[in-house]
C-alpha cells in the first residue's frame, strides 16, 4: 500500500510515544526537512500541539493531521516537498479526513500561493506563527483554508517545552536565536525567518535543566547565527544601540551565554551550530578553550574562497579575514576540528575565483564539509540583481573538485586520531551491527568500538582508536 511505503520511506523529525498523554484523543504525524532549527521548530509544534489534544504518532495512515515542515535554502529541497506532498495524497485517499498543513520555511516564502499550487494542503503557517495552529487548525476544520505567515520581531517560543523528536535520549537542541540581520545575497532566511532576537538567558537555562532532570548528556545551541546571539532585556539584535545604558551593560553575549551554560551545567557537553565568521569573537574562541564540557568543533561556513565572491555574497568578510579567524582557533584551540559549507559556481564565478576556494580549503583542511551547487532562489538580492551565468556543467565539475578535496582532508583529519585515546559519548548501536556503540567525541567525529557489556547509552567512555574511515573512527573501550 502506498502508505506503508511512505511510513518506511523517512522517520526524520517524527515523535517517540513514549510522550503521549493518555486523556489526547487525536493524532499529529510531524516530518522535518532542512536544518536542526527546523527540528527544533517541530518539536516546539509538537508541544503546542499537545495541548490541543493531539499526540504524536510515525504512522502516517492514523494522523488526523499530517504538517510537514520545510526548507527552502535550496531549490532541490523545495522539490522534495513536493514529491512528499503527492505522497500525502494518496494516503489522504485512504484517510480523506487527515488534514496537511505546510510549515517552515516554504511556507512563509509562498505563502498563499501553496494552497492554489498544492491542493492537497489545507493551511499554511510561518516560523513566527505556530503559536496560531490551534485557530487554523479550527477554521480547516470549518471548511475554511487557514494562513498564518507573519513574522514576529519578539517571537522566540521561550515559555515552551518542546516535546523531543525521533529523541536518542542523551542530546537535544535548544533554540537561542532566531532570524537572520546579514542578508548574504544567495539566501532566504532573512526572508522567511525575520529579523534576529535573542532569547533571555534565564529560559535558555531552564530548558537545559529540565533536560539534565531527563538525563540528557549533550546540548547543542542553535541559530541562524549563534555567535551574533545578545541579549539585552528583549527585542530586535539590530536596535541594542536604543537600550538604555544600564540594559547594555549587562547584556549577554554569546561568549558569556557559553560560559553560564558550560559553568551551570560541568558534567554536560555543549556544541553550538550555526556560526558566522564576521561574528565569531576571541571571547567566544577563549570561553570553548577555557571550559572542557564545550565540544571542540565549530562549523564555521566560509561559502567561497574568494574575496571577489564574498563581496558579491555580501558575506562581510575576505577570504584573508576567514584565514585570521581560523589561525586564531588554531592557536587557541589545537584540538579543535572545524567544519564547512561551500557553494560552487556562485553568480560570476571565474576558474580562478574558483581555485581560490580549493587553495583555502588546501590551507585549512577542514575535518567536515556541507558542499553544494548554487541554485538560484527566488526573491533573494541574488536573483534580483545578479546572473546566474555559470553553465550547469561547470558547476557540477566545481563541485566535484570541492567534494573530492573534502574527503581527502576528512580522511588526514580522521587519521590523526588514530593512536590516540578520545572521550565518546554514546548515543546507541552502530548502524551495521548492535554488537558495536555509537558515539562522537568532542570533535563530532563518528565513533564505533565493540560493546563489553558494562556500558549503556548516555556514558561517557574512553575510547583507543586503531583505524579509521574517512567518515567513522574505529577503536575499542579502555
Amino acid at each position: 500500500m502506498a502508505g506503508e511505503q511512505i511510513i518506511e520511506e523517512k522517520k526524520q523529525g517524527q515523535a517517540l510515544l513514549t510522550d503521549a498523554k493518555k486523556e489526547n484523543s487525536k493524532k499529529v504525524f510531524i516530518e522535518s526537512y532542512g536544518c536542526q532549527m527546523n527540528l527544533n521548530d517541530s518539536e516546539i509544534v509538537a508541544s503546542i500541539l499537545s495541548d490541543e489534544g493531539y499526540n504524536t504518532t510515525i504512522l502516517l495512515e492514523e494522523a488526523d493531521l499530517v504538517l510537514v515542515n520545510t526548507c527552502s535554502i535550496r531549490e532541490k529541497a523545495e522539490q522534495t516537498i513536493r514529491k512528499r506532498l503527492e505522497k500525502y495524497q494518496a494516503v489522504k485517499k485512504i484517510n480523506p479526513k487527515m488534514k496537511v498543513g505546510v510549515m517552515g520555511c516554504m511556507a512563509e516564502r509562498l505563502k498563499e500561493k501553496f494552497l492554489e499550487e498544492e491542493q492537497i494542503v489545507d493551511l499554511v503557517v510561518g516560523p513566527d506563527a505556530y503559536r496560531d495552529l490551534p485557530n487554523l487548525i479550527e477554521e480547516v476544520v470549518s471548511g475554511r483554508e487557514a494562513v498564518n505567515v507573519l513574522l514576529s520581531k519578539e517571537e522566540t517560543y521561550a515559555d515552551i517545552s518542546p516535546v523531543r523528536l525521533n529523541s536518542n535520549g542523551v542530546s537535544a537542541f535548544v533554540s537561542i536565536t532566531r532570524g537572520c540581520d546579514n542578508m548574504c545575497t544567495f539566501c532566504v532566511v532573512p526572508f522567511t525567518r525575520g529579523r534576529e532576537r535573542s532569547r533571555d538567558p534565564k529560559s535558555i537555562l531552564r530548558e537545559i535543566q529540565e533536560l539534565k532532570d531527563k538525563n540528557y548528556k549533550e546540548i547543542t545551541l542553535l541559530g541562524q547565527n549563534v555567535d551574533s546571539y545578545l541579549w539585552y532585556g528583549g527585542g530586535l539584535k539590530k536596535d541594542f544601540d536604543k537600550a538604555t545604558a544600564e540594559a547594555q551593560k549587562n547584556a549577554v553575549d554569546f561568549a558569556k551565554l557559553l560560559d553560564q551554560c558550560a559553568t551551570a551545567f560541568p558534567n554536560m557537553r555543549f556544541r553550538f551550530s550555526t556560526s558566522n565568521p564576521q561574528d565569531m569573537s576571541l571571547d567566544v574562541i577563549n570561553s570553548m578553550a577555557k571550559h572542557k564540557n564545550i565540544c571542540k568543533y565549530i562549523h564555521l561556513p566560509v561559502q567561497s574562497g574568494s574575496s571577489s565572491v564574498l563581496e558579491r555574497m555580501n558575506r562581510k568578510h575576505t577570504r584573508e579575514e576567514y584565514l585570521e579567524l581560523i589561525s586564531n582557533i588554531r592557536k587557541l584551540i589545537p584540538e579543535c576540528s572545524i567544519s564547512q559549507d561551500m557553494i560552487a559556481g556562485f553568480c560570476g564565478e571565474t576558474e580562478e575565483e574558483h581555485q581560490e576556494t580549493l587553495s583555502l580549503m588546501e590551507e585549512v583542511k577542514y575535518d567536515f564539509g556541507f558542499m553544494f551547487a548554487y541554485s538560484e532562489r527566488p526573491g533573494t538580492p541574488a536573483h534580483k540583481r545578479m546572473k546566474d551565468d555559470v553553465p550547469q556543467e561547470i558547476k557540477k565539475r566545481r563541485l566535484t573538485e570541492i567534494i573530492q578535496l573534502q574527503q581527502k582532508h576528512g580522511l588526514y583529519r580522521m587519521q590523526q586520531f588514530v593512536g590516540k585515546t578520545v572521550e565518546v559519548l554514546i548515543e546507541g548501536n552502530s548502524k551495521k551491527s548492535d554488537q558495536h556503540w555509537m558515539g562522537r567525541n568532542s570533535q563530532n567525529a563518528v565513533v564505533v568500538f565493540p560493546k563489553t557489556g558494562t556500558e549503556k547509552i548516555g556514558d561517557f567512555v574512553n575510547t583507543k582508536i586503531n583505524n579509521c574511515t574517512s567518515a567513522t573512527l574505529i577503536g575499542e573501550r579502555i
